[in-house]
């Protein structure tokens, strides 16, 4: 049995499908390749701790009591002069 190597044009893969999933299967590089599947809306690697969960409500307080005391359009200025 003789095998031929074809030099595979890229304008001629985007014709012909067939032979692109013939040169995948054929592919030792795509073979190699660690499949791993990754999900977004997973939790995060690495869980907030209670003093950071603080500090954000903490910040988020303080936004929203300067909302509150100033108006918004003050509390917006002193935002952005700071």
């Amino acid at each position: 049995m003789r095998t031929e190597t074809v030099a595979l044009n890229p304008f001629s893969l985007m014709m012909e499908p067939e032979m692109v999933l013939n040169a995948m299967e054929l592919s030792q590089q795509l073979r190699g390749l660690r499949r791993h599947k990754l999900h977004p809306l997973d939790k995060p690697l690495i869980p907030y701790s209670k003093a950071v969960m603080d500090a954000r409500a903490a910040f988020d307080a303080e936004i929203d009591a300067a909302f509150e005391a100033d108006g918004v359009d003050e509390a917006i200025e002193k935002y952005f002069r700071n």
